[in-house]
């Protein structure tokens, strides 16, 4: 349990620390955080393959394969439904300029309640990684989403700025967004080991979620700036040092 804690206090904090590099660098370019996000999509897409869909379908038994592209749709289609019912991460994002001359608090309240709704999924895979008593594999899914959160930490700092939100504020609710994130940890945790039963289909449910975020959020994000080429060796790069600590560490 204390490993647990440790962890996901290290996966909300990552958001944490991320914010803080915002409020230093409020104006990076983005080039080096595209390529930063997109080594974090390739250690979340490797994580996500090794360290949750692969053990799906080894716990998944006779209908193991049904059971894990089951859930990875379920993943997908419950990432998908939050897209639908909280505003697009980008749509609010790509709007800092917009928010800068609305100075419009309803929006800004908005764009970190979509962050911190589409960052319990990603909790809950760091949990339900600790459920299936694989420690290493667990780990590795943890620090990749960890990694992942800290330039999503930094992008929530200038729009609030720019928007007329007081600094104390602004890093309270990236706090809360981090602390979003540990609560899902324990509910992925404890809703595997409740019942065993449903660990293949949440291994690949959460597999399915962190695919869906690294496609539907990451990629277009790390592509939009004129950067593609370097965003997909750094994507690649993330993958394979995942694949390598998988290696030696699993």
């Amino acid at each position: 349990m204390k490993m647990i804690l440790i962890t996901a206090l290290g996966v909300g904090g990552a958001t944490v620390f991320g914010a803080l590099i915002g409020f230093l660098f409020k104006k990076l370019s983005h080039r080096f955080s595209d390529i930063i996000l997109s080594f974090a999509a390739g250690v979340m897409l490797s994580a996500a393959v090794l360290g949750l869909i692969i053990p799906s379908l080894e716990y998944g038994g006779k209908y193991g394969i049904m059971v894990t592209i089951a859930g990875i749709f379920a993943g997908a289609l419950c990432l998908n439904l939050i897209d639908k019912l909280v505003p697009h991460l980008h749509k609010l994002m790509g709007g800092e300029e917009e928010m800068h001359h609305n100075a419009n608090l309803n929006k800004v309240l908005l764009f970190v309640l979509a962050i911190a709704i589409h960052n319990l999924p990603e909790g809950i895979a760091a949990g339900v990684g600790f459920g299936s008593g694989n420690t290493s594999q667990a780990l590795m899914i943890a620090g990749g989403i960890a990694l992942q959160n800290i330039p999503e930490g930094m992008v929530i700092i200038a729009p609030m700025i720019a928007a007329g939100v007081s600094p104390s504020k602004t890093f309270v609710c990236a706090m809360m967004t981090g602390l979003v994130e540990v609560l899902g940890t324990f509910v992925g945790y404890f809703a595997v080991s409740l019942s065993s039963a449903i660990l293949p289909f949440a291994l690949a449910f959460a597999g399915g979620t962190m695919i869906y975020v690294v496609s539907d959020e990451m990629i277009p994000e790390t592509h939009a700036h004129g950067s593609e080429r370097g965003a997909t060796y750094a994507l690649l790069a993330g993958f394979c040092v995942m694949l390598v600590s998988d290696v030696f560490l699993g």
